[in-house]
């Protein structure tokens, strides 16, 4: 009985998109292996899930098929993962003395649900108020990018963003917006095509009420070009 009701459970938190820490879930031991010994383990694991699901690996077109999702995995959609994969964010003196938000928008956000290993795919908008530091503005889209680059809850990437930019810049003011299509509700379960998630993070002067506002319009304009 209890293991059902706990695999309940966990499938209520998967259909319903429950993430349980701000922090990715990782093993103490995560990086004991090489990324070719990562590769190697996990393309005996899809090989054994084709396999089972009836698949002739012989075929040309499938043989190939465990390599390269396990080089995706450890390389690609899931490479943010890694800490040594992390941007570097060198920060600049404000000295021109711009002392209104800075907004980058339209950020692309390429990321797996990590309830059902499929795609989350959006926009990130980021803002944030120089403390007396600026970041290049590609840094911004690279740190999405990192934290994108793992299984993940929406809720948590959004967060994960806010929190590093914080930190990078030593300040608060740091605001992030993702609008994003999962298709563990597009393609499977309600087959909802036209949804889309949103989830917000306002920090320091974000919280305002009046900042929060010029933030949401700056994401309104059209910028398209």
């Amino acid at each position: 009985m209890k293991i059902e009701n706990s695999t309940k459970n966990y499938d209520d938190l998967g259909e319903n998109h429950v993430g349980t820490s701000t922090e990715t879930p990782m093993k103490s031991d995560a990086f004991k292996l090489s990324d070719k010994e990562k590769i190697e383990s996990i393309k005996k694991d899809v090989k054994n899930i084709m396999e089972t699901l009836g698949l002739d690996l012989t075929d040309d077109s499938l043989s190939g098929t465990p390599k390269r999702v396990a080089k995706m995995f450890v390389n690609e959609i899931f490479g943010g993962l890694d800490p040594n994969k992390k941007p570097s964010a060198s920060t600049f003196d404000n000295k021109y003395k711009y002392g209104e938000m800075l907004v980058e928008k339209n950020i692309t956000v390429y990321s797996t649900c990590e309830h059902h290993l499929l795609p989350i795919v959006g926009k990130a908008h980021i803002a944030y108020i120089s403390n007396g530091t600026v970041v290049g503005l590609s840094k911004m889209n690279r740190i999405v990018d990192y934290f994108a680059k793992r299984p993940q809850v929406q809720e948590r990437l959004t967060i994960q963003v806010v929190k590093e930019l914080q930190e990078v810049l030593n300040t608060e003011d740091v605001a992030c917006v993702i609008d994003a299509k999962h298709l563990c509700v597009n393609s499977r379960g309600i087959r909802d095509i036209e949804s889309s998630t949103v989830t917000s993070e306002f920090g320091g002067q974000f919280k305002n009420k009046e900042t929060k506002r010029e933030f949401l319009d700056y994401i309104k304009l059209d910028t398209k070009f």
